[in-house]
Order: C-alpha cells, then sequence, then structure tokens
C-alpha cells in the first residue's frame, strides 16, 4: 500500500512540475528517466503512459522468456514486458525486486496495449541534465535514440517507444 501511494504522489509531482513549467515557458523536460537491470534508459513523455505499481502478471504459456505475461490495470489487460530481458538481460527476478519494481504503461495514441516492467523511475530529465550525447551505434536496434553522458559521467540511453512498439522482435512473443 506504501508502494501505491510513494508512486501517487511522484506522478502528481512530476505532473504539477510540468504544468508549472509550461506555465513559465521553461523548457519542458524531454524523457521520463528509468533502469532497468542497473542500465539507465530515457524515454519520451509524450510516448509514455501511466506509471502503476507491480502488480500480479497472470504467465501466458509458450511465450518469449522476457513477455511476463498480462496483468489487469485499471480494468484492462495489458501485455506486460520485461524491459530488461527484452534488451538482452538474464539477470533473475525475485518477488523482492519485483515488488519495487513499476510498469510503464505506453501512451494511449501508439494503441498499443503493454506496460513495461522497469526496476526505477529516476524522474524527468531534460537536455541540459546532460553534458554529450552520441548517436546510437550501428548495430543498436532502431528503436534506439540518442546516448546521453550526465555530468557524473552516467550513460542513459533514449528508447522511442512508438518505435519498440513496432519492431518485430517486440511483437513476436511467441517462444
Amino acid at each position: 500500500m506504501a508502494n501505491r501511494e510513494a508512486l501517487r504522489d511522484l506522478q502528481t509531482r512530476l505532473a504539477s512540475r510540468l504544468q508549472a513549467a509550461k506555465g513559465e515557458g521553461v523548457s519542458v523536460s524531454s524523457w521520463l528517466a528509468v533502469e532497468a537491470a542497473g542500465k539507465s534508459y530515457l524515454l519520451p513523455l509524450g510516448q509514455s503512459g501511466e506509471i502503476f505499481p507491480w502488480v500480479a502478471v497472470q504467465h501466458v504459456p509458450y511465450t518469449q522468456s522476457w513477455f511476463l505475461g498480462v496483468a489487469n490495470l485499471r480494468g484492462g489487460l495489458v501485455g506486460v514486458v520485461d524491459l530488461a530481458g527484452l534488451l538482452g538481460s538474464t539477470a533473475p527476478r525475485s518477488e523482492q525486486t519485483l515488488s519495487e519494481a513499476s510498469l510503464l504503461a505506453f501512451n494511449a495514441a501508439l494503441d498499443v496495449n503493454a506496460a513495461l516492467l522497469v526496476d526505477r523511475l529516476a524522474g524527468l530529465r531534460g537536455t541540459d541534465a546532460f553534458v554529450s550525447s552520441a548517436p546510437p551505434a550501428e548495430d543498436a536496434p532502431a528503436f534506439f535514440g540518442t546516448t546521453y553522458v550526465d555530468s557524473t559521467g552516467a550513460r542513459w540511453q533514449e528508447i522511442n517507444l512508438q518505435l519498440l512498439s513496432q519492431n518485430s522482435a517486440f511483437l513476436s512473443i511467441s517462444a
């Protein structure tokens, strides 16, 4: 219950900060920063949907290991994808780590009935939070965008959720 309240508080703070920034003419953050399997990712705010605490997921047989199953989020069944697993991580998850994780739904405008499992929400980021950037590697997935480096040297990989939702690997959940 405390997780739900903390998540609700975070969403409220994020929404009020975005509204205040828009009203003041300040440049608004472009990304929701998340972490999965020890790596940092930037998800475009315009492509991101609602954030949910971890809920029970109903396993679906004969699917990829990164497709965790389906969950009931606000009365709708949503496919749950382990972002780290989809990107190649094989690190096992315990019930404890899952209970601390969040589900990030895709924006309804993308018409994708899915949510990404992320280990940690790291707040909002804009381009001013980074000191350098580099284009994606030539062998990177098509949905990878720019890689940004912050002042501490941490690397943040941008992921285009619209391109991810259209990626053949993402769409092929059968094992």
